[in-house]
């Protein structure tokens, strides 16, 4: 597989949020706005990269016995690593992820890209997976967070368009599966082209 496939596989074979549906927890909850799914996006990405890259390295001197708890260890660090430099750089978008941030640490996207690719592939490769499934996971809440802020608030990243009332029903919890619902068959109708 070339470089330039590990990356694309990522975003559009394997979207964790369209394809594999994984991820749920951050998807729903945190895209009430854009802005809000693209700082989760990154947030997420940072950490899949670093913790791939990581893993990869240490592959072979980790015992079968412990390879999960080790992995865990690996990915809480640099979890913990993107939390405080959220908090002191990005307070706002800090308090709006809230407690999702130290729950990147049990995201299923990054354990499982850690046991699937980085444990089984060099560095170079885990790095161009963990871009492409980040970049991947990434859009997908950004557009997630985008429709739900258009439809919810008459707005997009903040910027106001339309004045009057708007659904709310969009940026509450309903609203959220009701656009991950239709963007999923949107995704999945698109790619199989």
């Amino acid at each position: 597989m070339s470089k330039l496939q590990i990356i694309t596989k990522g975003i559009l074979k394997d979207n964790p949020t369209f394809v594999l549906i994984l991820g749920m927890c951050p998807t729903l909850g945190v895209t009430s706005s854009a802005i809000n799914g693209m700082g989760m996006g990154v947030a997420t990405m940072a950490v899949l990269i670093m913790s791939n890259i990581v893993i990869s390295l240490i592959k072979s001197l980790i015992p079968d016995k412990v390879r999960i708890p080790a992995f865990i260890v690996v990915i809480a660090s640099f979890v913990t690593i993107i939390e405080m430099l959220m908090q002191a750089y990005l307070p706002s978008l800090y308090s709006a992820l809230g407690v999702f941030i130290p729950l990147i640490v049990v995201n299923c996207i990054i354990l499982g890209r850690a046991e699937a690719f980085a444990s089984k592939n060099g560095v170079v490769d885990s790095a161009l997976d963990g871009i492409g499934i980040g970049l991947g996971f990434t859009l997908s809440l950004t557009v997630i967070g985008a429709v739900r802020e258009i439809l919810g608030a008459g707005s997009i990243f903040g910027f106001t368009f339309a004045d009057g009332v708007m659904p709310l029903l969009f940026i509450l919890a309903p609203g959220g599966f009701l656009v991950l619902g239709y963007l999923m068959v949107l995704f999945n109708k698109v790619a199989k082209r």
